[in-house]
């Protein structure tokens, strides 16, 4: 695949790094060596990653990411929406205020199941369903007047990860997806037709490809997420079986002027030996870029 994207249009994402917000997910690498990684590879923007990844003050962010030639698409935040006795919005407040301060324009949000890990997740009842409709409206409403976009990220082990509940999702509420290609495969959804059906709910690209077998294995309830990706269930783009190109395609073609997040959720047993999760990252930008 080639010229199909500048290399301005795609930023980087520090779980392809393995970088990751959940208690014991693997070996951490630190900061600097990430964003020296993805300034050799001239991306040109990243998502924040895990809480203390980067520096916390915003000027000091601000700083860290521009001396890499970087600077900030948003993050990753992970919030309880279904519960009708929480309210979700001092902690997405709090979230935008992060972005603001840093320049960055997305909040990616996801369905927090109230649980640890993606690894299980309870059943969402009707009125579970209202408040979590409901409040994704109302999130979404609050960033805009803010001046930045909330979007939902489906993903495994969140209330919100399959091709069905994404659809319920589009039908009774207005925020913009984040499309995962990667979690959406995982889920047995096919992340290209969501595409296709919806390109103007489409708001934020997150590209990984899959190995199907594993993918089918996970969406079975055969094997965990976790054990999944440890089983380098995400792959470079074009070495999987989903189809990049055509959501790529599918996108353009509709007139999508978002970001391309390379997103490939790794775990590391420890300290790489050679070039480690870059060689990856290089694959992957390699497959979309002029």
């Amino acid at each position: 695949m080639t010229g199909m994207l500048s290399a301005d249009r795609i930023a980087g994402a520090p779980i392809s790094w393995g970088l990751c917000e959940v208690p014991g997910w693997g070996y951490q690498l630190t900061p600097e060596r990430v964003l020296d990684e993805m300034s050799e590879l001239g991306l040109s923007a990243t998502e924040f990653g895990p809480p203390g990844f980067l520096e916390e003050d915003a000027d000091a962010r601000v700083a860290q990411l521009r001396a890499h030639g970087l600077r900030a698409v948003g993050g990753f935040f992970v919030v309880l929406l279904h519960d009708p006795g929480h309210d979700p919005l001092p902690g997405v407040d709090a979230f935008i205020d992060e972005c603001l301060a840093t320049g960055a324009g997305v909040v990616v949000l996801a369905a927090s199941t109230g649980q640890d890990g993606y690894d299980a997740r309870p059943e969402l009842d009707e009125a579970g369903w209202q408040t979590l409709l409901a409040n994704l409206d109302r999130l979404a409403d609050h960033a805009a007047s803010r001046g930045v976009e909330a979007v939902l990220h489906p993903h495994i082990g969140t209330m919100i990860e399959n091709g069905a509940e994404v659809e319920r999702v589009v039908a009774g509420s207005r925020i913009g997806l984040c499309v995962d290609t990667g979690h959406l495969a995982a889920a047995g959804a096919d992340p290209v037709a969501i595409a296709t059906a919806h390109p103007d709910r489409v708001r934020h690209v997150h590209l990984k490809d899959v190995d199907g077998a594993l993918a089918a294995q996970v969406a079975a309830g055969a094997v965990p997420f976790g054990d999944a990706v440890r089983q380098g269930m995400f792959r470079p783009l074009g070495a999987g079986d989903v189809d990049i190109a055509g959501m790529v395609r599918t996108l353009e073609a509709a007139g999508y002027t978002g970001w391309y997040v390379l997103e490939q959720d790794v775990m590391l047993p420890g300290e790489p030996s050679g070039a480690g999760p870059v060689a990856d990252v290089r694959i992957s930008r390699d497959f979309l870029v002029c």
